[in-house]
C-alpha cells in the first residue's frame, strides 16, 4: 500500500521504499498540536478574485489573502526550461546563482542574466536508463556543489574547474537531500536506507552514520536532512511520519519528533534556530519549537508543535525559510506555492506558476528571490518584495 501510494503520487518521484524498524528516542505527543492556522486560498477562483487582489503575468498568478495586510509583491524573473523533471533547486550563498537537478545533470544558473552557466554531468555514470539528481547544494564559500542521485552516490563537484572532486559511497538507497553545515567541513546526506551520514568536504570519507534503528510499521526512509545553523544538530524527516534530531558531536539521538499524519518530505530550521519548519504527505507544514534544543529555549522543554498550517490541497512536497526568518514558502503537489508570515501563521499569498507538482523550493540568503523547481520541466526565479 506504501509502495503503491508513492508510485501514484508523482511519476518523476518514484517509491521512497526501504524496510524499517521502533524508536529508544522520545517521542512528543501527537495531542500536542498547538496552533491551527488554515487558508482557502487555494479554492479561490482567480478570476472571481478582485483586481486588488491578485496578481497576474502571463502564466502565472498570485492571489493574495483578503484577511491579512499584503506586505508582498511577487514577480516572476526568469523562466528555465528544462529537458526533464526538475527535482531540485538551490540558490549559491551569495545568491549569484541557482542549480538545478533534473535528469542525468544537474545546472547551474546565472541568476542575474537566467541564463545556463554550466552543465554538470558525470561521464563515468551508466548511460542507460534514468538517473535523476534529486539533491543539490553549494558549500558555503560557493566553491564546491555537492549532488545526490537515484544511483546512491554523492559527487563534490568543484564549481570552477566543473570536475568531480570525491565521489561518497555508502549509501544503499537513492539519495533524497543533502545539506552543508555552517562551516563548509561537512556535509550531511539522508537517503531511503534509513540513515543520516555526515562526511567530511576535505577527504571525502564518512565521519558519521546516524541509523533509525525503530522497529516501526513504516518504512522509514529519509526525505530531508538539515542542518541546525549553529552547526550542533541534525533535523531528519522520514516516510514513517517522524522528524529525528541528532547531536553533531554526539551521533546521539536528542528526539523523536511525532505529529503528522503521514510521511514527512521536508524540514528546514529557522535561520535564528529557535523553529523547525516540516512539510508532510497530510497537505500540512507544521512549525515546532525546538526548545532546550535551540539557543535561547529553556533547558527543561523539549521539542513542540507552535502552530499546523493547512492551506494546500495536497502533498506538501517542499518548504524553506526567508533569510530573515519572517516569511516561509511551502510548494506542494497541488502545482501551488504558500507563502506564510512566520509571525503570525497565516498565508500571505498563493502563487500557481507550474503547470505539475512543486517538487521543490528555494530561498535565496541575499536577494529577495525565490525558486520553484517543477514536474513540468521548468524551474522558475521569483522576488518578492
Amino acid at each position: 500500500q506504501q509502495q503503491q501510494q508513492m508510485q501514484g503520487m508523482v511519476q518523476q518521484m518514484p517509491s521512497r521504499h526501504t524496510p524499517t524498524q521502533m524508536s529508544r528516542n522520545v517521542s512528543v505527543p501527537s495531542s500536542n498540536k498547538g496552533v491551527v492556522a488554515s487558508s482557502q486560498l487555494a479554492d479561490l477562483d482567480p478570476d472571481q478574485v478582485p483586481a486588488n487582489l491578485k496578481r497576474e503575468g502571463v502564466d502565472w498568478f498570485v492571489i493574495f489573502n483578503p484577511k491579512t495586510p499584503r506586505l508582498l509583491n511577487i514577480e516572476n524573473i526568469h523562466t528555465l526550461d528544462h529537458t526533464s523533471v526538475v527535482c531540485c533547486v538551490k540558490f549559491s550563498h551569495d545568491g549569484k546563482y541557482l542549480a538545478t537537478g533534473c535528469n542525468r545533470t544537474t545546472q547551474i544558473w546565472s541568476v542575474a542574466t537566467g541564463n545556463k552557466e554550466c552543465v554538470l554531468a558525470d561521464d563515468n555514470a551508466p548511460k542507460n536508463g534514468d538517473l535523476y539528481i534529486r539533491a543539490v547544494c553549494f558549500s558555503p564559500d560557493g566553491k564546491y556543489l555537492v549532488t545526490g542521485a537515484e544511483d546512491k552516490q554523492i559527487r563534490i563537484w568543484d564549481v570552477a574547474r566543473r570536475t568531480i572532486r570525491h565521489v561518497l559511497t555508502g549509501h544503499d538507497q537513492d539519495i533524497y537531500s543533502l545539506d552543508f553545515s555552517p562551516d563548509g567541513s561537512m556535509i550531511l546526506s539522508g537517503s531511503g536506507d534509513r540513515t543520516v551520514r555526515i562526511w567530511s568536504l576535505e577527504t571525502g570519507k564518512e565521519i558519521s552514520k546516524l541509523s533509525i534503528e525503530d522497529m516501526g510499521p513504516k518504512d522509514a526512509g529519509v526525505t530531508s536532512v538539515a542542518f541546525s545553523p549553529n552547526g550542533k544538530l541534525v533535523a531528519a524527516a522520514s516516510l514513517d511520519k517522524m522528524i529525528r534530531l541528532w547531536d553533531v558531536a554526539s551521533g546521539q539521538p536528542l528526539q523523536r519528533i511525532d505529529g503528522h499524519k503521514d510521511s514527512v518530505y521536508a524540514v528546514a530550521f529557522s535561520p535564528d534556530g529557535q523553529s523547525l519548519l516540516s512539510g508532510s504527505l497530510d497537505k500540512s507544514l507544521k512549525l515546532w519549537d525546538m526548545g532546550r534544543y535551540g539557543p535561547q529555549g529553556p533547558q527543561r522543554d523539549i521539542v513542540q508543535c507552535r502552530s499546523t498550517l493547512h492551506g494546500h490541497k495536497d502533498f506538501v512536497l517542499s518548504v524553506a525559510y526567508s533569510p530573515d526568518g519572517n516569511w516561509i514558502v511551502s510548494g506542494s503537489k497541488d502545482r501551488g506555492v504558500q507563502f506564510w508570515d512566520s509571525r503570525t501563521q497565516q498565508t500571505q499569498c498563493m502563487l500557481q506558476g507550474h503547470k505539475n507538482s512543486v517538487i521543490s523550493v528555494a530561498m535565496s540568503a541575499t536577494h529577495s528571490y525565490f525558486a520553484t523547481g517543477s514536474g513540468d520541466c521548468r524551474a522558475r526565479i521569483w522576488s518578492y518584495e
